[in-house]
């Protein structure tokens, strides 16, 4: 009953690729998956502490890692890169030698390269949809307020439906539950289907709430 699986999994070799590129021997293989869930921390970590602007919002999609045998090539998707783009050649420096010696990667004989690239419509992915809720729940918004707005925002950039899920000891109540809404049509059960999806925890001063967006942004025949 009520068996779940991760829509991105699912669609694996249809309409999603995987976020990390490279081959590893089975012993080595543990090692690189753990260095790669640091990498991206690191740099997540990195813009968070080092944005300026208003919002709050970090606007990473995702951080696409390939790795060879001299070249460790990481590619960050943002929908705001006017941090990192501002002071280009020294923010990127610095967050190399950030990554660098945080894990003290082998660069003698790998290359560390860290490449920006913007995306168009920011608001049709789900990571900077679940991060701008975030915000507006940290600063007290109302969480229906937050969940209206952020499908505003969703429509605007021209996506056929969404869903938005908040659990936890929402507005400060003694009880935890569960709040949803969705607008248009998401078919998770259809492999075809572009989805996008994404869990965010985020701490507020009640507790940690949990935020799971769905979005369906189109069909590929």
């Amino acid at each position: 009953m009520g068996q779940k699986i991760n829509p991105l999994g699912f669609r694996l070799g249809t309409t999603q690729t995987h976020y990390s590129l490279w081959f590893a021997q089975p012993k080595n293989y543990s090692e690189d998956l753990q260095e790669d869930h640091k990498i991206r921390d690191c740099i997540k970590n990195y813009v968070q502490k080092n944005i300026k602007t208003s919002p709050g919002v970090a606007g990473i999609a995702r951080i696409e890692i390939q790795k060879r045998l001299d070249l460790i090539q990481i590619i960050i998707y943002m929908g705001f890169p006017k941090f990192l783009i501002e002071n280009r050649p020294r923010r990127i420096k610095e967050l190399r030698m950030n990554i660098q010696k945080e894990f003290k990667l082998n660069c003698v004989n790998r290359k560390l390269n860290i490449a920006i690239t913007r995306i168009t419509k920011p608001y049709r992915n789900s990571n900077i949809l679940a991060e701008f809720i975030a915000r507006q729940l940290i600063n007290r918004v109302s969480f229906r307020k937050a969940m209206k707005k952020a499908i505003e925002l969703t429509q605007q950039a021209d996506t056929k439906g969404i869903q938005i899920q908040i659990a936890g000891r929402i507005d400060g109540k003694e009880m935890a539950r569960i709040e949803w809404i969705r607008e248009g049509r998401v078919p998770l059960q259809t492999i075809r289907t572009k989805i996008d999806y994404c869990t965010y925890t985020v701490r507020t001063i009640y507790g940690a709430l949990g935020i799971k967006i769905c979005i369906f942004i189109g069909e590929e025949y």
